[in-house]
């Protein structure tokens, strides 16, 4: 999955690819480079972000995404927690609706699933992007995301989403400690066993640089590495 942030704040390429010639060439670059999916976001969900208006957020991902789909035919998700961002990404050629909050951000989200007719990725977080590092704190980390992760599945079926389109992902960094995101990776497999894909995003996240200290996000591909390859050996998609 290659990642393209059409924001100005994002933790590791915030500003990078604001500019819609810049996006485009990203996107076309890291298609060339193998990625089978590009995933595109227009709001910054890293530790203290602040929110983004469903309008603001509209105007910085779709002409991305039109532009990306008359040139490729490559699967492109678009991560956003709005139903109208969804709802436009969707008729601007999109496939997937990648949501951090797990269709909770809106009650209508489930819905909105069910009638696009898209592949779904829920993601648990604990709290919201501004406050959720404030002090993240679990009983069984992988009890409770697992248990959160098959209920949202639920949900969205109960609603009319296809089993089949739905993906889950821990959200690692995501109101977690390090010692919460490592217990997490090293049990991978109890998510892997719910029976849906599971998508893993551990790309430069804090976590690397709490274990090698004073690295960079641009300097975490070692960590970045190592966490995606656990990941592929425990199953994950």
């Amino acid at each position: 999955m290659g990642v393209v942030n059409v924001t100005p704040d994002s933790f590791s390429d915030g500003g990078k690819f604001l500019a819609p010639g810049s996006a485009l060439a990203h996107a076309r670059a890291l298609i060339d480079e193998g990625a089978d999916i590009l995933d595109i976001g227009a709001e910054s969900t890293r530790p203290g972000a602040n929110p983004v208006s469903t309008q603001d957020e509209i105007a910085r991902a779709i002409p991305l995404i039109a532009a990306v789909r008359a040139q490729s035919a490559i699967p492109i998700s678009i991560d956003t927690m709005k139903p109208d961002v969804a709802r436009a990404a969707m008729a601007a050629g999109a496939n997937i609706w990648n949501d951090v909050t797990a269709l909770t951000h809106s009650p209508d989200a489930p819905a909105v699933a069910a009638e696009l007719g898209c592949e779904v990725m829920l993601m648990h977080m604990q709290g919201a992007p501004q406050t959720m590092q404030a002090s993240p704190r679990y009983d069984d980390v992988v009890a409770e995301v697992s248990g959160f992760l098959a209920q949202r599945a639920q949900a969205a079926v109960a609603a009319g989403v296809a089993r089949e389109k739905i993906w889950l992902d821990p959200g690692i960094g995501f109101g977690k400690s390090l010692e919460h995101n490592l217990t997490l990776l090293a049990n991978l497999h109890e998510l892997v066993g719910l029976g849906f894909p599971v998508l893993l995003g551990v790309s430069r996240k804090s976590f690397i640089a709490a274990i090698d200290p004073g690295v960079s996000p641009a300097h975490r591909l070692p960590g970045s590495l190592t966490a995606a390859l656990a990941g592929a050996q425990a199953g994950v998609a």
